[in-house]
């Protein structure tokens, strides 16, 4: 993307007013994307995006600015205006660059490849199969993306690291409808790969399941609330961990104090049955990465292990301002944004439970098989997530679906209060948004069950 001796330039450019270190982030990237309904495509578009963001520290302070311009003359203007915002003595010039090793990788099928007739083809396949579970099916949205992202990170510190990130995902959305109610299903399976992704992603069982769901939640009369048991099926439900934990394991959040875990290395902040990691290192995982935006390489990061806080997740000017080491951490959307400490695939680690047992020994209260969205203040730890997919459990049996339920509680006290973890984890795939920007991000678990959580619902008794 650039020469060695250009970016030198432009590192030394932002170096010029007082600046102790200083990044150059480059990046070109090529997205398409593809929405249908019912089966007839709405909408079709490609985007190409380039350019550089410069960004200064000057101890615990940073100054960022970006442009789409990569000449070397805009990118040394960019340099020096970013350069502006700090002042001090001049520090040392950038150390000679060394290429980081392993750091390129290449699609199995590039996107490029591939003709827009084969994704729509998709779409189609997944579209039949959710209009073939029930009548009652009366909508079907769809949606195809792919992006392939090449980055270059060098820095005065003499790093110099590149990565290229294919990712592809679908999108399947059911409406199911009676009698003038409805219900939507919702599946979305993704993949840190190029095309051959789908040797592996069955759009007919993603169609196919986003209409079951729907057509599940139909007729499930409204969840009763109360303070009862709560098993939390895998994939997606891993949620819980990645909004009402980890955020605040971020130093993002820690550095600034505003984090209920704050202080609390080597202490235990959950049960002895939960050990929790991030690692970005898994291959072809929607959230992996080779090498984070700062250059660092990606690493498995164990956060909690067996009950006791063990890391946070740490990006260069975290670790300055906590005195924790780098944890390849850093991510950002693109060149527009300064990077911060982020998730890449997050999960609870497997158990040893079984996951009948836990439905069987609860008694009552609720099976949440699909987790939606919701929201979590990160210095309190509080939640409220939405279930998508629920089941009213009685004597130990699913009695019943059950629709309008949501989880609501503390972070910490959840953390605690997991009485069983199943041996069978596996993953869901999200986006993450924060202040730079939005990240594909893995969550995952095994099947968990919570001793006491507040359940949500504006039901009667079952």
């Amino acid at each position: 993307m650039i020469e060695q001796a250009l970016a030198r330039r432009v590192l030394e450019a932002a170096l010029e007013t007082g600046g102790d270190f200083s990044e150059l982030f480059m990046e070109d990237t090529e997205s398409r994307a593809i929405s249908m309904l019912n089966g007839t495509v709405e909408d079709a578009s490609y985007r190409r995006k380039h350019g550089a963001g410069v960004r200064v520290l000057l101890g615990e302070q940073s100054a960022y600015a970006y442009t789409a311009d990569t000449s070397e003359e805009a990118l040394v203007q960019t340099a020096r205006a970013a350069a502006a915002i700090l002042t001090g003595r001049r520090g040392a010039d950038p150390k000679p660059f060394g290429r980081m090793q392993g750091a390129d990788y290449a699609p199995g099928i590039p996107f490029s490849e591939i003709d827009n007739a084969r994704r729509v083809a998709l779409l189609q396949r997944g579209t039949k199969a959710a209009q073939a579970v029930s009548p009652e099916i009366s909508q079907v949205s769809a949606g195809y993306g792919d992006v392939d992202q090449r980055i270059l990170v060098c820095n005065s510190e003499g790093v110099w690291a590149e990565d290229r990130r294919p990712r592809t995902r679908l999108s399947f959305d059911a409406v199911a409808s009676a009698n003038g109610e409805y219900q939507t299903g919702a599946e979305r399976p993704a993949a840190g790969k190029g095309f051959e992704a789908y040797d592996c992603i069955d759009p007919e069982e993603a169609g196919g399941q986003a209409a079951r769901t729907a057509l599940t939640m139909l007729r499930a009369p409204q969840c009763p609330a109360g303070f009862l048991p709560v098993a939390i099926d895998g994939g997606f439900g891993g949620v819980i961990l990645h909004e009402a934990c980890v955020h605040s394991l971020e130093a993002t959040a820690v550095a600034k104090g505003n984090s209920e875990f704050c202080g609390k290395l080597g202490q235990k902040i959950a049960s002895e049955k939960v050990t929790a990691i991030d690692d970005g290192t898994l291959t072809g995982e929607w959230g992996s990465i080779r090498v984070d935006d700062e250059g660092s390489p990606s690493q498995r990061n164990v956060l909690i292990e067996k009950g006791i806080l063990k890391s946070y997740l740490v990006d260069i000017l975290g670790s300055r301002i906590m005195g924790h080491p780098i944890t390849g951490s850093a991510r950002r959307e693109g060149y527009q944004y300064a990077p911060t400490s982020r998730m890449t695939n997050t999960f609870f680690a497997p158990g040893e439970d079984d996951e009948e047992e836990m439905i069987a020994t609860m008694g009552e209260g609720l099976f949440a098989r699909r987790m939606g969205g919701g929201s979590v203040n990160p210095l309190t730890g509080e939640f409220n997530f939405a279930v998508l997919e629920g089941y009213w459990v009685r004597d130990g049996k699913i009695l019943t679906p059950v629709r309008g339920a949501s989880l609501i509680g503390r972070g910490a006290d959840t953390l605690l209060a997991i009485d069983r973890v199943g041996s069978r984890m596996w993953m869901g795939y999200g986006m993450c948004g924060s202040r730079s920007g939005s990240v594909p991000t893995n969550v995952g678990q095994p099947r968990i069950r919570v001793s006491g959580m507040t359940i949500g619902g504006k039901g009667g008794k079952l």
